[in-house]
């Protein structure tokens, strides 16, 4: 008789079971054969046609990988690669006064006087790391997982002993993310999009630094998608208010008709890592967490 765990076994081999079963037979073991199996064979996988198999892997793998991770909630960081600490920022300073360059040395100086944003980043994720637990659940600091403001966001998480992720994208200049990511929270995306999907998916909050295109691709997508609904609202929270007042004049664009009074109302701007925490736990205190993930994930 067929013992009754036979009987509720796996009826198929699983892929994984059969991928590292296969043995190789020498006659089709060629570039030019089509023996593998389609999802251990790469080659196929990259075909121009199976872009769709590719962007729904991408959309697939950190999910089940933050379901896996249990990563309900996120606060979400943007903002500059090229922001550095201030003894760096002060290095290039030294070198460009001994080149002797006028303009050089302007920018220069301008980047010793933005890195104090450095600092604030990377006390923030210190505070979300640490005191995450105010919020009434686990939350995770995410960035784009490269240099500047999102190494100094994952920076102050490592530092205080808590996981953050990091979301990098595939750059020609940016070869490798930075060192401060939590590993099982380390993703590499080629599409833009599905990266972006991913930054809003788990956030309770999104928290902009100062940046440049990337930045404001990200920023502005979260305020489009805020103000049309097509998200609910969540704190967004734009860093240093001297920095996006030169930047953009929001109120020419209320005052000449392209969006509502109100729509400034989407986002704040705060000044410290402190100032921002409290925002995020005030949202918190007028809303009801235990909702938020289930609220935010979509598409």
């Amino acid at each position: 008789m067929t013992p009754k765990s036979d009987l509720k076994a796996r009826n198929f081999p699983s892929a994984h079971e059969e991928a590292v079963a296969v043995r190789p037979v020498a006659r089709y073991e060629g570039p030019e054969s089509s023996y593998r199996m389609a999802f251990t064979d790469t080659e196929f996988l990259l075909r121009e046609e199976l872009r769709p198999v590719r962007m729904q892997l991408e959309l697939m793998k950190p999910e089940l990988v933050q379901q896996d991770q249990k990563v309900d909630s996120t606060i979400v960081l943007f903002g500059s690669a090229r922001l550095k600490p201030r003894e760096q920022a002060q290095a290039l300073l030294d070198e460009a006064v001994a080149g002797g360059d006028a303009a050089a040395i302007r920018r220069a100086r301008r980047q010793v006087e933005m890195s104090h944003y450095y600092d604030e980043a990377r006390k923030l994720g210190e505070i979300v790391a640490r005191d995450a637990d105010a919020l009434g659940e686990p939350v995770v600091l995410v960035t784009g997982g490269g240099p500047g403001i999102m190494e100094a966001g994952n920076r102050g998480a490592f530092e205080a002993g808590g996981r953050s992720m990091g979301m990098n994208i595939v750059l020609p200049f940016e070869q490798a993310p930075n060192p401060y990511i939590t590993p099982e929270l380390c993703f590499q995306f080629h599409y833009f999009a599905i990266r972006k999907m991913h930054f809003l998916m788990r956030a309770v909050a999104l928290v902009s630094f100062p940046g440049g295109f990337g930045t404001l691709d990200e920023l502005f997508e979260a305020l489009t998608l805020t103000q049309t609904s097509k998200i609910r609202r969540r704190p967004i929270l734009l860093f240093g208010k001297e920095f996006w007042s030169r930047l953009i004049d929001f109120d020419v664009l209320v005052e000449d008709g392209m969006i509502n009074p109100e729509d400034v109302n989407i986002f704040k701007y705060v000044e410290t890592a402190e100032e921002a925490w409290q925002e995020i736990k005030r949202a918190y205190a007028e809303d009801e967490p235990n909702t938020t993930a289930r609220q935010t994930r979509g598409g």
